[in-house]
């Protein structure tokens, strides 16, 4: 019975996150948060592959101690138990660290077919992490993919690149980041709700997964963040015929190098 792991991130909710017109920072002191939207897919990508081809299915989650309140919606959603590598590390932690925390967890839990991650997390979409393990595992890494297949001890994918698709397939075990568009995630009732209460999680700090300081220094750092402001220019048609104000806009448009 293959064994299916879908990794995911407690990040903050976008929705809650306000912008300070005056100097562009972030307040982000009344946002909740919620487990990213892309790696929702990839939770529910893993159960609907369980149920297609009778796998076993578990979570992996690197976060800080308010991570905890991601497990029992995770396991809500299908998996059968969960792996939460509880550090603070986590705060500070680019795809470079979470990488290697997830590969060093990954070959703690033994056991791995299939690997799947949402093709980027929702707050930064650096789009790293999943390649990253792959290559760090030694594993082949399947990148954004549409559709998905589990055939005896292989993967067939449909990647999506640009305009164009293509169809991959590889053998167990293996790295699919996944594009949102590869299903719609279930809202769990109130049965599934209650019975992730039951199932089991085992959970480790970065000190468990015996890691060198040199494999948990970020290598970038994060000096600042502000909020975007697009300054429109306002311009307003208001001479001439339907047609004049079309050709116009299309004359400015042209000048802009828009068209």
């Amino acid at each position: 019975m293959p064994t299916i792991i879908a990794c995911y991130k407690w990040v903050l909710d976008e929705q809650d996150i306000k912008i300070n017109p005056g100097t562009l920072d972030l307040d982000m002191s009344r946002a909740k948060s919620k487990i990213s939207e892309y790696d929702r897919n990839a939770i529910e990508e893993a159960v609907l592959q369980a149920e297609k081809n009778g796998a076993e299915v578990a979570s992996l989650t690197f976060g800080n101690s308010k991570a905890k309140q991601s497990l029992k919606d995770a396991l809500s959603r299908g998996p059968a138990q969960a792996y939460w590598v509880n550090d603070d590390l986590a705060d500070s932690a680019d795809a470079f660290v979470t990488a290697n925390v997830l590969a060093a967890a990954l070959r703690k839990i033994g056991q791995y077919d299939v690997i799947l991650c949402g093709e980027g997390a929702s707050d930064t979409y650096a789009q790293q992490v999943g390649p990253r393990v792959g290559t760090l595992l030694g594993i082949p890494a399947i990148t954004f993919v549409s559709e998905l297949k589990m055939e005896g001890d292989k993967v067939i994918a449909t990647r999506k690149i640009g305009n164009c698709t293509e169809e991959v397939s590889a053998s167990f075990p293996v790295v699919v980041t996944l594009l949102p568009e590869i299903n719609k995630p279930r809202i769990p009732g109130l049965k599934q709700v209650l019975g992730a209460a039951k199932k089991p999680v085992t959970e480790w700090s970065v000190a468990d997964l015996g890691l060198t300081a040199e494999e948990t220094t970020t290598k970038n750092t994060i000096k600042s963040i502000k909020g975007f402001v697009m300054s429109r220019k306002n311009v307003i048609y208001k001479e001439g015929t339907p047609a004049d104000k079309v050709a116009n806009l299309v004359v400015s448009l042209t000048k802009e190098g828009v068209l």
